[in-house]
């Protein structure tokens, strides 16, 4: 039975692997479609029907491409590192309560937690072991903006599992079922949500990436598949980011057709984010993370954690 169950439970997790990066590879098609038309242009259009067949086009130009490394890196971690990236971003999805009661394990954010806080060390490692003055700044950045986000960040999520007394999403779940969190905690469910942008390294906040002085950031040195590799990692953790805030404060069901409507307009939601706003600079991005987030969600968790001790004294 052991073993059957182990068979069952490889299986579904293959099928989650493969099926997360189909999402991810048609993410990049919605991404370059939707800022096509907000540039007042076509996207991919020639590839099959709409260009439709674009992504896996995409995919055997990155794999096949010749690997190029910089002579000077450290080239076993140079290598490591996108692998890495994407093997940490995807093992976050393994904390999602699947309807056959997959991984479904009680303390399913606290596994969130470790892995999004892990993802750094890929990016930072990165960087340095590509042994560029660019990668290396951006890096650096990257290391210094997810630090500072990941601050509020966590403060934020306490405040959500304060109210619900748990650590498991389907909590969250069963919590909203006749209210969303949104409507009782709708500023943090906004600063939730800049939080998540920050921590993506996604416009107004992609200083890692930040084209216009470190030419492409932490990810110069790497070309055909050990781009494609952080390339996935990042819109995954994109869709991965999106499911979250679903099962925080929109309601959080899960197991209906709505759920899948909510996440693609949330997805659709990162990108127009990027076709419309320009980046921000440097010190004002260190200024609204501990002069403006981190002080507000104190004060909130301060006040939720008296809300639920107040609830419970009262109606317990």
């Amino acid at each position: 039975m052991f073993l059957y169950d182990l068979f069952l439970l490889l299986i579904s997790s293959l099928i989650l692997l493969i099926v997360v990066l189909v999402g991810v590879a048609f993410l990049t098609l919605l991404e370059r479609k939707v800022l096509g038309y907000i540039q007042l242009r076509k996207g991919p259009n020639k590839l099959g029907v709409m260009g439709i067949m674009q992504p896996f086009s995409d995919a055997i130009k990155l794999f096949t491409k010749e690997s190029i490394n910089p002579m000077m890196s450290n080239y076993y971690i140079y290598y490591l590192c996108p692998i890495f990236n994407l093997f940490i971003s995807l093992m976050m999805w393994l904390s999602i309560p699947m309807v056959t009661m997959f991984y479904n394990f009680n303390y399913s954010m606290l596994f969130f937690f470790c892995c999004s806080s892990l993802g750094v060390y890929t990016l930072m490692v990165a960087g340095w072991s590509s042994n560029s003055n660019y990668s290396m700044l951006g890096s650096i950045r990257s290391v210094v903006q997810t630090i500072s986000y990941e601050v509020s960040l966590l403060l934020i999520i306490l405040s959500f599992l304060i109210i619900v007394l748990g650590l498991n999403i389907i909590d969250l779940m069963k919590y909203q079922f006749y209210m969303w969190l949104m409507f009782m905690m709708f500023p943090l469910s906004m600063i939730l949500i800049v939080s998540f942008l920050a921590e993506t390294n996604r416009t107004p906040f992609d200083f890692a990436e930040g084209e216009s002085e470190l030419v492409s950031g932490f990810n110069i040195e790497y070309s055909s598949g050990g781009f494609a590799l952080i390339f996935l990692a990042e819109y995954s953790s994109i869709l991965f980011m999106s499911f979250i805030s679903i099962m925080l404060f929109m309601g959080g069901d899960l197991y209906s057709f709505i759920f899948f409507m909510k996440l693609v307009f949330l997805s659709f939601f990162w990108i127009w984010v990027r076709g419309t706003m320009p980046r921000f600079r440097y010190d004002k991005l260190m200024n609204l993370a501990w002069k403006s987030f981190l002080p507000v969600s104190l004060n909130f968790l301060f006040f939720y954690m008296g809300l639920k001790s107040l609830i419970l004294v009262l109606f317990i």
